[in-house]
């Protein structure tokens, strides 16, 4: 094992936890009953109840474990615009291709709205989380990536607004230190944030407005209630008791697990790795200025930002497609990213650490109803914004009492397949390898 990248107060936690630590310090015991009850406490499941209480609707969320224990607080922060919609699309899937080419005005304007509905929430409740808005860039494994890439910028510029611009290969170095890639696309409506502290304040927003927040609290099954005088609902069971409800929420998009084995079958967790350096010798913004957000078209991606302070280095990517030791991720790492900036060479690691992001198999984001339940999954890496968007869009749903689809990702076929189970476990180390390889054949072939 290479040990000499590790600083010696290295910790197999987020960096992001020295601001804020997962905790329970609002929890409270759960109702016998409720309006909703959403399961699940991310980004989706907050914004969700946020919203609700907004609304006047009384809500219950129950979390398994601590409140921030999951992705909302292990993940990069970047913010893509809603650019990341049309990621899954060319040829991979032509069904999903035909739906967006008819439907992309749809698409990609709820894309954008995700980033609106973010910066609007942040703004209204006053949450200090070091939001940047600075844009993005999306640098060009090969010239033909970049080509892909300029197809689609009138597209994203018409429908989405997000001031798109082609970077030629020439110019990267105004996006980033380094000649690592062909070029590149920069998107202007992008950026990043601190996400710990992004949670506690969407959580400290839903404990203001009322929403009653359980934390160590599993719902371990989930019952139909039969239509009587009272209507009909649902039971939420729980070792603290039983909830009923109206209706439920599931929100627990990479987490997702045997409660709903539907949706299981419907969501696919990959683990994505992240580490932070110590604090460098030189400012990261002359690393990256402006502090955007950076990732790339690698089939395994690497994504990588300054920290809010810009003193320190995040950087993240598919290390693993699945969970790994530190000292198995953080080399791996570490190289991609010498790869791109060799005068961080020496620099070490104080923090690594992974978490689940959750693919839809059509690389879509769904949310909409399933057997009557709610639900809202599948970030397909984008999380910060879409899980926020679309936790705020099933409440007002709700509360709107409308079963008609009121943004283009509600209500779309969720798709499944019979060889999978919901446990990609046999399968993705498989991919992994298989994209490494044809990333490698395709960097070759572009030298």
């Amino acid at each position: 094992m290479r040990t000499d990248i590790f600083h010696p107060n290295f910790k197999a936690q987020p960096w992001w936890w020295e601001a804020w630590t997962p905790n329970n310090a609002l929890s409270q015991d759960p109702p016998a009953k409720t309006d909703v009850v959403i399961v699940g406490a991310g980004y989706g499941g907050l914004s969700t109840a946020l919203e609700l209480r907004r609304n006047r609707i009384d809500c219950v969320v129950l979390e398994r474990d601590v409140f921030g224990i999951g992705a909302s607080t292990r993940n990069g922060g970047m913010l893509s615009g809603g650019t990341n919609v049309a990621k899954g699309l060319g040829g991979k899937n032509p069904k999903v291709d035909a739906e967006f080419e008819a439907n992309k005005a749809a698409f990609l304007g709820s894309g954008a709205d995700s980033l609106q509905t973010l910066i609007d929430i942040i703004g209204r409740e006053k949450i200090d989380c070091g939001l940047i808005t600075n844009g993005r860039f999306t640098g060009a494994w090969t010239p033909a990536h970049y080509d892909d890439q300029a197809r689609k910028v009138e597209m994203f510029n018409k429908y989405a607004n997000v001031g798109a611009e082609m970077i030629p290969r020439e110019r990267v170095r105004e996006m980033m230190a380094s000649d690592y890639y062909y070029g590149g696309m920069y998107v202007k409506a992008g950026g990043n944030l601190h996400p710990a502290r992004y949670y506690k304040g969407l959580l400290e927003a839903a404990h203001r407005e009322g929403a009653i927040l359980c934390g160590d609290v599993e719902a371990e099954r989930i019952e139909k209630v039969s239509s009587g005088k009272n209507g009909g609902g649902w039971r939420v069971l729980t070792a603290k008791g039983p909830i009923t409800a109206k209706e439920v929420v599931i929100a627990t998009n990479g987490y997702t697990g045997d409660l709903t084995p539907r949706l299981k079958q419907r969501v696919v967790p990959v683990a994505s790795h992240i580490i932070a350096t110590e604090e460098l010798p030189m400012p990261a913004t002359e690393l990256i200025p402006l502090q955007r957000s950076i990732g790339d078209t690698k089939r395994v991606l690497t994504y990588y930002r300054p920290s809010p302070d810009a003193k320190h280095m995040i950087f993240g990517g598919r290390a693993r497609f699945t969970a790994a030791p530190p000292e198995v991720s953080a080399p791996i790492l570490y190289q991609y990213m010498i790869d791109r900036f060799p005068q961080l060479k020496g620099i070490r690691i104080t923090h690594v650490w992974t978490g689940n992001v959750a693919f839809a198999l059509d690389s879509m984001s769904h949310m909409g109803q399933d057997d009557g339940m709610h639900y809202l999954l599948a970030c397909n890496g984008s999380g910060v914004a879409m899980m926020t968007y679309l936790g705020t869009q099933t409440a007002k749903k709700i509360a709107g009492g409308s079963n008609a689809p009121i943004n283009a990702f509600d209500g779309r076929e969720f798709p499944e397949h019979p060889l999978y189970n919901g446990d990609p476990s046999l399968y993705l180390p498989l991919i992994g390898a298989w994209y490494r390889t044809r990333d490698w054949i395709d960097r070759k072939l572009a030298a």
